[in-house]
């Protein structure tokens, strides 16, 4: 699949944007940029090159190509970024049965290192990629941009491209819903019909042809080829690279009577995944549900990335099957004692939880500074505010008090009861596991990056017995909105404040702005900017920090300075 990219005109668009926005180019990505120029370039190599899943001693290498049948794909490594000193270089096959995508694992490396490649194939040369791999030994600093939910039909990837721009970052860590399968009618439609990015296929994704064609339409987006030659990424997905709200035995969004065998449909997703983006195939004999890695950063920090879809999860509880019948405060105390906090009911598997507790021990144990959890979902405990009087006193027509949704919440907020069931607030025992098992490996310093919620918090945790856990830095969307932002500009911010004055693990938060964290870590510091696009819906943006918060040490955890 080959969609078209008219690449000279949005390189002089993105140059253009740049000057009259002042976005500042990095050398890197002006030098990207130059090579996008080239047309033939953008025929052969039309979804551009990346890397991910570093180790200390090799990085996975991405790529696609147009081709027809069966090819060989050169590709070289390089330490500079001239490729003047090639180091390796090699040639991997590739065909239909792997959508004519290229992975190579590249090994026999140096830790910490900045590396450069590129593919040939066809007589023409990809746009340059860099990359470096893990660091060992002592480390001085080590910045990561943690990005989530980009959703092509909502607008343009800027915050990609801001991202690409900043020399700051060593890694990026996408914490899922990279893409979504809704079809062009669905989520976003009148903005993509606007901005003739409407999903493709037309349709919802179902068949391995149809999340094949969608994962290459995403990566068509300029600030995707950016970022992902710009930095390595280290993935994880959560649920709309399969449908909306996935657990062990289906999800919310797939309909077995006119959408096929959900098995089907999420293996066809996890192998389009598995193709299209920068991560390691399981090992011979592994599954590829079970995507948990471990990261290594020198002796300033590790990571540990959770999968909490596809292996462990239980079925979610959904308000609408028990909101009917909580008619006082006993009916809601049993519902959230008995059925939300049900033992039984899982997030993460027993293999995952095995994992974690070993990379959590080991970090422990080599007197790693940082200890960062990859999640894809909210941790903390985020209940609603009284927003159904409360709204009206601060903004009062600025909002539509009669909307469905407004209702929703302020029936939620009279029962005080969790803003979402599918985050780790509707699984609260799960939860109590997840704080047990890090407390028993030693490690109630924990900083959880967390996506998902399109919205900024900066949140500090506490399990059942009060004792602080570490903190929370959640990312909004790089381009999917914040579900408040119907409530208009004043109406969202006052709920944005009203969120965080009922909630004591909510220290801020904001729903309306799209963009990314970027956390910048010393062996004595810790510090996350929440960086925000001014812009989505055309390539003239300027980025900014919104906010920015220390973390600090408050005796064995980790709390806000």
């Amino acid at each position: 699949m080959n969609i078209p990219f008219p690449r000279r005109k949005f390189l002089k668009a993105a140059l253009t944007a740049g000057a009259a926005s002042g976005l500042m180019l990095s050398s890197w990505t002006a030098k990207v940029l130059a090579a996008l120029a080239d047309p033939e370039r953008n025929r052969v190599f039309s979804h551009g090159v990346a890397s991910g899943d570093p180790t200390h001693d090799s990085v996975l290498l991405w790529t696609r190509v147009v081709a027809n049948g069966s090819a060989n794909v050169s590709w070289e490594l390089a330490s500079d970024s001239d490729f003047g000193q090639i180091i390796q270089r090699g040639q991997h096959p590739t065909n239909s049965g792997s959508d004519h995508t290229v992975k190579v694992v590249v090994d026999n490396l140096q830790a910490g290192q900045t590396y450069y490649y590129r593919f040939l194939f066809d007589g023409v040369t990809s746009e340059p990629g860099r990359t470096r791999t893990l660091p060992s030994g002592p480390l001085a600093q080590l910045g990561i941009a943690v990005a989530s939910c980009s959703n092509y039909p909502f607008g343009y990837f800027n915050a990609y491209e801001a991202i690409a721009n900043d020399e700051d970052i060593d890694f990026v860590v996408h914490l899922g819903d990279y893409i979504y399968e809704y079809g062009a009618s669905g989520w976003g439609a009148e903005d993509g019909a606007a901005l003739n990015r409407a999903h493709a296929p037309a349709h919802e994704i179902v068949s391995l042809a149809d999340y094949r064609e969608r994962h290459g339409q995403y990566k068509s987006d300029l600030g995707s080829r950016l970022m992902h030659a710009a930095h390595p990424l280290i993935p994880t997905w959560d649920d709309h690279e399969s449908a909306n709200n996935p657990w062990r035995g289906g999800a919310e969004n797939h309909q077995p009577a006119i959408e096929g065998d959900w098995s089907e449909r999420r293996e066809a997703s996890l192998q389009a995944y598995f193709e299209w983006m920068p991560v390691r195939d399981p090992a011979s004999g592994g599954s590829r549900d079970r995507l948990w890695r471990h990261f290594s950063f020198g002796d300033l920090a590790s990571m540990t990335t959770l999968e909490t879809r596809h292996t462990g999860r239980g079925l979610q509880v959904e308000y609408g099957e028990h909101l009917a019948s909580i008619s006082n405060n006993a009916d809601r105390d049993r519902f959230v004692n008995e059925i939300l906090g049900d033992p039984a009911r899982d997030m993460l598997s027993s293999e995952m939880e095995a994992f974690l507790e070993q990379s959590l021990r080991q970090s422990v144990s080599q007197s790693q500074t940082w200890r960062i959890i990859g999640n894809q979902i909210p941790i903390a405990r985020t209940h609603v505010p009284d927003v159904g009087s409360r709204l009206q006193r601060e903004v009062g027509g600025g909002y539509d008090p009669v909307s469905e949704s407004h209702g929703r919440f302020s029936r939620l907020g009279e029962l005080d009861l969790p803003l979402y069931l599918d985050t780790w607030d509707g699984y609260p025992a799960a939860r109590e596991r997840f704080y047990d098992l890090c407390r028993r490996a030693g490690a109630s310093d924990l900083i959880v990056i967390t996506g998902d919620s399109h919205a900024f918090w900066a949140n500090e945790l506490f399990d059942d017995s009060n004792q602080r856990m570490g903190v929370e830095l959640g990312t909004t969307g790089i381009t999917s909105p914040g579900d408040f932002e119907s409530y208009g500009p004043e109406g969202a911010a006052a709920f944005d404040r009203l969120v965080a004055e009922h909630n004591r693990e909510v220290a801020w938060t904001d729903c309306t702005r799209r963009g990314f964290v970027k956390l910048m870590l010393t062996p004595d510091s810790a510090r996350a900017d929440f960086v925000m696009v001014d812009n989505v819906l055309s390539r003239d943006f300027q980025s900014s920090v919104l906010r920015s918060v220390d973390i600090v040490r408050d005796g064995d955890s980790l709390a806000f300075g």
